[in-house]
């Protein structure tokens, strides 16, 4: 027996919005649906979003989830914490708000937040006509669980997103490794890959911002200058702006000017020079170098 919170019980023997939305066809009005999960794999979520297009306001969530108590509980939750934002608010919510909201879920059920999560971001994409695999990047990486079709990219978003230390904390919230375990060594490899990465990214941060009480630590070379704005724009940059229906590739680093391409909804977007001062700019001069100057070529 799980031991649910009086949150998750509540939600799911009195869920609220349990249904479909119909398409009226109203003017101004647009609905947008999120698939994620599948029957066959024991969890499948659909959401429902009816839509102001003039605001973007979600006036209206609703789900039809197949699975379990934490599964509905969480659909439940997710529609509470999205109705009455706008789309590009809705998108900031993440799967921790949508557990932390339950009051906890326990670390076996933690994929259903997840899930509720990834439907959002479905159900997003869907209303603004952006393919599933431009933000998801899934269809680009290896199959690393057969049994959950779970690919190296999600592995390693889930890992970065939620802080995950173990394959056993990865199969919580993805399910990946929980059928014939047979890719429990590639997520161990994974999982050490990525503290790798981040350990030496903040070695290298570390490193810029320190002194030793007479004189400034030795600067990074060209290279190494490169290398550190190139890690931070995948680790740190692209994952936000990916989310919200855009992208960012590295053209050039000429001494502390930095030239991107903004891409997806980013390149046309009319706040796109808000984008590349405060969504790119201010985390490259905090991470790498306080005189960097950003640019859209």
């Amino acid at each position: 027996m799980w031991d649910y919170t009086d949150k998750v019980l509540e939600l799911f023997y009195n869920p609220q919005h349990q249904g479909a939305i119909e398409d009226k066809d109203e003017a101004g009005i647009k609905v947008a649906v999120g698939d994620v999960g599948s029957i066959a794999c024991g969890d499948a979520l659909r959401l429902h979003l009816k839509v102001e297009e003039n605001t973007e306001k979600i006036l209206e969530a609703r789900f039809q989830t197949f699975g379990c108590t934490s599964a509905i509980a969480s659909s439940e939750a997710l529609v509470e914490l999205i109705k009455g934002k706008t789309l590009d608010e809705a998108l900031k919510v993440t799967n921790k708000e949508i557990a932390n909201y339950l009051g906890g879920l326990p670390e076996a059920k933690m994929h259903c937040s997840v899930m509720g999560q990834e439907a959002l971001e479905a159900a997003i994409y869907n209303y603004r006509g952006i393919p599933l695999d431009i933000h998801e990047d899934d269809d680009e990486g290896a199959i690393i669980c057969t049994c959950f079709g779970i690919s190296d990219v999600k592995i390693r978003r889930v890992i970065l997103e939620n802080n995950l230390t173990t394959a056993e904390e990865v199969t919580n919230y993805v399910k990946a490794g929980g059928g014939c375990g047979s890719c429990l060594a590639n997520i161990d490899d994974i999982i050490v890959s990525v503290q790798k990465e981040k350990a030496s990214a903040t070695t290298v941060s570390n490193s810029l911002s320190k002194t030793n009480g007479k004189s400034a630590v030795k600067p990074l070379t060209p290279v190494q200058k490169i290398a550190l704005i190139q890690r931070v724009l995948d680790e740190e940059v692209r994952p936000v702006l990916i989310a919200d229906g855009g992208d960012v590739e590295l053209f050039d680093v000429e001494g502390d000017h930095v030239k991107v391409i903004l891409q997806g909804a980013c390149g046309s977007c009319s706040s796109s020079t808000a984008t590349l001062k405060i969504a790119i700019e201010s985390r490259l001069r905090d991470r790498v170098s306080k005189d960097l100057v950003v640019e859209a070529v």
